[in-house]
C-alpha cells in the first residue's frame, strides 16, 4: 500500500512539473512591441512562461520547463544575438534533467524566430510559425490549436495586444490544453510604453486561477488598454495635438464603454476638432451613464482647452434643451 501511494505521489509531482500550455510569441515592427500570451491548466502560468524586454525580444519557456531560459534568453538577446543563436546556447548550457521534454519559442529584436519542441514534450506537442509570430503548445488536443492561433493572429487588425488575445482565444476555442483551463497571461513590452515613468511593460496582466481565464483576461486587457489610452489622451492634449488626442480618447471610450468620463472627454475633443454631431452623440452617452452629467460637463468645459463650448449657445441648447 505504501509503495502504491509513493508511486502515485511521484506521478503527481512529475505531472505538476509540466507547464502544459499553449502560447504565442510575436513582434509588431510598427510600434516596436514584443509580446507573449499564454494559457494553461496550470496555476499562475504568467509567473513561469512569458518573458520579454523592449528592444531585445521575447521568450516563452514551457512543457518540462526550465524557468532559467527566460532571464538568460533575454540576457543573450540584449547582446544582439539572433533567436537561433540564443536557442542553441540555452540548450547547450542546460544541465538540468529533462531537457528533451522542454518547449521554448524565441523572437529576437529583429523579429527572427527560433523554436524547440523536445521529443519527450508531452503529446500533443508542437509549434507553427508565421512571419512575425510563433504559436506552440503541449498536452494539447492537437495541431489545430497552434494553427488556429496563427490564423487568428494574422486576421486580426490593430495593435499587438489585440492580435495576441485573438490568437489565444482561437487556441482556447480549438480545444487548447486537453486537461482543461485555469490561468492565462499576457506580456507586451514597448520602450517607455507602460503606465507611469520609466516603464517598458505596456501590457502585463495575469489570471492566476479562474475556471474561465480567457474572458477574465479580456476584461483585464480592456482595463489596461483603456487606462493607457486615457493617459495617452492627456499627454497628446498637453502637447497641443488635439486630433491625435481625440483619436486616443476614442480608443479609451471603446475600452471603457460604460464610463461616462470617457464619453465626456471624447465629446469635448470632438467639439474641439469641429465634429459637433459627434460631440453631441458622445455627450448623450455620458448623460445616460451619469445622473450628475450637467455638473461634470460644467467642470470639464471650464478648462481653457474647452471653454469655447460654453459660448456656443445653439449647441448648449441642443445638449440641454430644458435649460
Amino acid at each position: 500500500m505504501l509503495r502504491t501511494f509513493t508511486l502515485i505521489l511521484l506521478i503527481a509531482v512529475a505531472a505538476t512539473a509540466q507547464v502544459a500550455t499553449f502560447s504565442i510569441v510575436a513582434y509588431d515592427p510598427v510600434n516596436a512591441d514584443w509580446g507573449v500570451a499564454v494559457a494553461s491548466r496550470y496555476f499562475s502560468v504568467g509567473s513561469v512562461v512569458p518573458w520579454a524586454e523592449a528592444g531585445a525580444g521575447a521568450v516563452a519557456t514551457q512543457a518540462n520547463v526550465n524557468c532559467g531560459y527566460g532571464p538568460r534568453g533575454l540576457e543573450l538577446l540584449r547582446q544582439g544575438r539572433s533567436a537561433k543563436q540564443v536557442l542553441d546556447q540555452l540548450l547547450a548550457e542546460d544541465q538540468f534533467e529533462g531537457k528533451d521534454g522542454r518547449q521554448v519559442a524565441i523572437i529576437d529584436g529583429k523579429g527572427n524566430i527560433a523554436t524547440f519542441t523536445g521529443p519527450n514534450a508531452p503529446d500533443w506537442a508542437g509549434d507553427r510559425q508565421g512571419k512575425t509570430w510563433s504559436a506552440q503548445g503541449n498536452i494539447l488536443v492537437g495541431p489545430q490549436v497552434p494553427e488556429a492561433m496563427g490564423r487568428a493572429f494574422d486576421a486580426t487588425p490593430g495593435e499587438l495586444a489585440e492580435k495576441l488575445f485573438a490568437a489565444l482565444k482561437a487556441g482556447d476555442d480549438s480545444g487548447g490544453d486537453s486537461r482543461g483551463k485555469q490561468s492565462a497571461s499576457m506580456l507586451v513590452v514597448r520602450k517607455q510604453g507602460g503606465r507611469n515613468i520609466n516603464n517598458d511593460r505596456y501590457i502585463y496582466i495575469n489570471v492566476d486561477d479562474n475556471p474561465q481565464p480567457i474572458p477574465e483576461l479580456r476584461r483585464l486587457l480592456d482595463m489596461n488598454l483603456g487606462y493607457l489610452y486615457q493617459d495617452k489622451t492627456g499627454k497628446l492634449l498637453r502637447s497641443g495635438k488635439a486630433q491625435e488626442a481625440r483619436d486616443a480618447a476614442s480608443q479609451a471610450a471603446r475600452y471603457f464603454p460604460d464610463r461616462s468620463d470617457t464619453h465626456l472627454t471624447l465629446g469635448l475633443l470632438d467639439y474641439v476638432t469641429n465634429d459637433k454631431s459627434g460631440a453631441l452623440a458622445e455627450f448623450r452617452k455620458a448623460q445616460g451613464l451619469d445622473p450628475n452629467f450637467h455638473k461634470s460637463f460644467d467642470a470639464a468645459s471650464r478648462r481653457p482647452t474647452y471653454k469655447a463650448i460654453l459660448e456656443d449657445k445653439a449647441f448648449l441648447k441642443d445638449l440641454f434643451p430644458d435649460q
